[in-house]
């Protein structure tokens, strides 16, 4: 059996953290599943090229991006990842701030470790 281990699934979402906010293409595709299914905080879902072209264009820019409270959650192949996203933004130029509750779902692809879905909801703190 192929099971994840925690430390593949934080170091994929550290991964993941870095490649938003430098808009590593490759990267960025490289964790990205083929049918990524990437839900926005506003009811947006984007797909794994949506999602990679609105970051490399500067679009979706992230200038910092800080994940705490971090839990993951293992079952054989897959896991749920929930966190607090909290990021500075300049989304087309435009400086702005974030705050989030994020859920990512991670599946491991032979042998790598893919996103395969991601879904953000507003909260009031």
């Amino acid at each position: 059996m192929n099971h994840l281990e925690e430390h593949e699934i934080a170091s994929a979402v550290e991964k993941l953290r870095k490649a938003m906010i430098e808009a590593n293409k490759a990267n960025l595709e490289n964790l990205a599943a083929d049918n990524l299914s990437y839900g926005h905080s506003n009811g947006n879902i984007e797909s794994k090229t949506q999602f990679v072209e609105n970051i490399v264009s500067g679009k979706s820019d992230f200038v910092t991006i800080e994940l705490t409270e971090q839990t993951i959650s293992i079952s054989k192949d897959t896991a749920i990842v929930r966190h607090l996203f909290t990021a500075t933004t300049n989304d087309g130029g435009k400086p702005g701030s974030v705050k989030i509750k994020v859920l990512l779902v991670w599946q491991k692809e032979n042998a790598e470790v893919k996103l395969l879905a991601r879904q953000a909801v507003k909260f009031n703190n």
